[in-house]
């Protein structure tokens, strides 16, 4: 079973494929970030996106997909790209009857950092901790997929195995 977070951009989409190992604990399976070419047409770029996300989604056939909310982006011609983004990896995750989870930044960074207000520093810092890896994943988009996921399982009981509610930075904290 994999939940697969989603940070979507249009020039940078971070994906990540947690296994959830019960007690708080995942192992990370697939973690990276999904780049389009900026001189290619949009149209373009859209369809280069989706053949790799549907490349994902066959490959681990995710049981979730955990994505960002999109609330407000200051620069209008990124959050066009980001909502192009995100509404396409949203139409192929329903399209294939695959539950999705939609998180606010805030959110995420609550559960993962302890802090809502928690910069990109300290969300790919808390990442590396709770998914020991050996360095903290970059770029951040790609460290942001993985919180995603990462918070996806701290609030699905299901795939929490019994974890208690605390945030996943008290528990890194007991490590």
């Amino acid at each position: 079973m994999f939940v697969l977070g989603i940070d979507p951009g249009l020039s940078r989409c971070g994906y990540a494929v947690l296994e959830p190992l019960g007690r708080g604990k995942a192992r990370a399976r697939a973690l990276g970030v999904l780049r389009t070419d900026s001189s290619e047409e949009t149209p373009i770029r859209l369809a280069q996106l989706m053949e790799d996300i549907v490349e994902l989604l066959d490959d681990f056939e995710p049981a979730v997909l955990s994505i960002e909310r999109i609330f407000f982006q200051r620069n209008v011609r990124t959050a066009v790209g980001v909502a192009q983004a995100s509404g396409l990896v949203l139409a192929l995750g329903a399209s294939r009857k695959i539950p999705i989870a939609q998180y606010s930044p805030s959110a995420v960074k609550s559960v993962v950092a302890g802090d809502g207000g928690a910069d990109k520093g300290q969300v790919q810092t808390m990442v590396q901790v709770l998914l020991e890896l050996d360095q903290p994943p970059r770029p951040a988009d790609a460290a942001d997929a993985a919180a995603l996921a990462l918070c996806h399982l701290a609030h699905d009981p299901q795939l929490r195995h019994g974890r208690d509610r605390r945030s996943l930075s008290a528990l890194a904290a007991q490590k």
